[in-house]
C-alpha cells in the first residue's frame, strides 16, 4: 500500500509539474518583444508620434497590439509609479526623487530617449506679429503687466507644458487671470484660431502632423519664433534649430520601460530608437536623436533607362 501511496503521489507530482511548466510557457508565449498585447500611456503633447510609431510597429509585426492612452504629465508620471502603467512616453526624463521610488519598489525602469521635441508658441492668422520674446511670456506667467496678448491658452493645467513653463518663469502656480486651459492640444490649436489677442502653448508635433480634421484650422494660425533669455535672434520650432540648438523651447522624448522582463515593451523601445523610428521620427518634423544613414550607389556610367 505505501509503495503504491508513493507511486501515486509520484504520478501527481509529475503531472502538476507538467502543468506548471505548460502554464509558463503559455504565459510567455502570450508576450514577447514582438508577439503580444501592451498597454502604454502617452503625454497628450505628443501623441501623434507615437501612434505614427505605433502603426507602423504593429504593421511591421503582425503578432503586436498596442494600445495608446493619452494622459497629462502629472496622471502619466503617477500612473507609473503607483504601478497602473508599465510603459509610458514622456516629455522629461524621470528626477532623482521618482527613481528612488522606483528602487525602494525593486523597480529599475529602462529610459530610452528618442527624439527633440519643441514647444510652440501659436497666434491668430490676424496677428501680423510673428514674432515674440520668451521674456515676455514669462513675464506674464509671473503675473507682471505685458502689452502685446491678452492671454495664455494651454492644453490642461497638469500638463508638460504648463510644468514647462512654470520651470522657466520660477512660479509655483500659473496665474488665475489671462491664462485659459483645456484638454488637448487640438482644443488649444482651434481656440487660438478663432480668437484674436492669444498665444496658445503647444506641442510642435501637433502642428507638424495635424488630424485631417484639424487641418483647415492650422491654417488659421501662425507658429511664432521666439527670441530666447540670452539671445538677440529669433528662431522657430523647426527640425534645424532644434539640431544647431538655436530653438530655446527645445525638450527631450523618453519611452520608460518599467515591465520588468523582456516584454513588448523593450521591443517598442527598440524599434523607436532604431532606423526605422528614427525616420519616422525626422519625417515627423520632429529631430531624432540619431540620424538615419543613407547608402548611395554610385555608378560609373549613366543608363539610359527610356532605351
Amino acid at each position: 500500500m505505501l509503495k503504491y501511496s508513493k507511486v501515486v503521489g509520484l504520478i501527481v507530482f509529475v503531472f502538476l509539474f507538467a502543468m506548471c511548466n505548460q502554464k509558463s510557457k503559455n504565459e510567455s508565449d502570450k508576450e514577447t518583444i514582438l508577439k503580444g498585447s501592451m498597454d502604454i500611456t502617452v503625454d497628450e503633447t505628443i501623441k501623434p508620434i507615437v501612434d505614427d510609431q505605433v502603426a507602423v510597429f504593429e504593421g511591421t509585426y503582425y503578432g503586436s497590439k498596442i494600445n495608446v492612452t493619452p494622459k497629462s504629465e502629472s496622471e502619466l508620471i503617477n500612473d507609473l509609479l503607483n504601478q497602473r502603467a508599465k510603459v509610458a512616453v514622456t516629455a522629461r526624463n524621470l528626477t532623482e526623487e521618482e527613481l528612488a521610488r522606483f528602487k525602494k519598489s525593486k523597480i529599475n525602469p529602462r529610459v530610452t530617449p528618442f527624439a527633440t521635441d519643441a514647444i510652440a508658441f501659436i497666434s491668430n492668422k490676424g496677428n501680423n506679429d510673428t514674432l515674440i520674446a520668451l521674456k515676455t511670456v514669462i513675464d506674464f506667467m509671473q503675473g507682471k503687466t505685458v502689452s502685446g496678448f491678452e492671454g495664455l491658452v494651454f492644453d490642461n493645467p497638469n500638463s508638460s507644458t504648463v510644468r514647462y513653463m512654470k520651470e522657466l518663469a520660477k512660479v509655483k502656480d500659473i496665474p488665475a487671470k489671462g491664462v485659459f486651459s483645456f484638454k488637448t492640444n487640438d482644443e488649444v490649436i482651434k481656440f487660438v484660431s478663432e480668437n484674436d489677442g492669444m498665444i496658445g502653448v503647444v506641442g510642435v508635433n501637433w502642428l507638424s502632423q495635424p488630424s485631417p480634421k484639424m487641418a483647415d484650422v492650422i491654417k488659421k494660425i501662425n507658429v511664432l519664433a521666439v527670441k530666447g533669455l540670452n539671445d538677440n535672434k529669433y528662431y522657430s520650432p523647426t527640425q534645424n534649430d532644434l539640431a544647431e540648438m538655436k530653438y530655446p523651447l527645445a525638450r527631450d522624448l523618453f519611452i520608460i520601460n518599467c515591465q520588468g522582463y523582456t516584454g513588448l515593451g523593450m521591443g517598442f523601445a527598440s524599434f523607436i530608437s532604431g532606423d526605422i523610428g528614427q525616420r519616422i521620427v525626422l519625417k515627423s518634423g520632429l529631430l531624432p536623436v540619431r540620424t538615419p544613414g543613407r547608402n548611395l550607389k554610385i555608378r560609373n556610367q549613366i543608363i539610359n533607362d527610356k532605351e
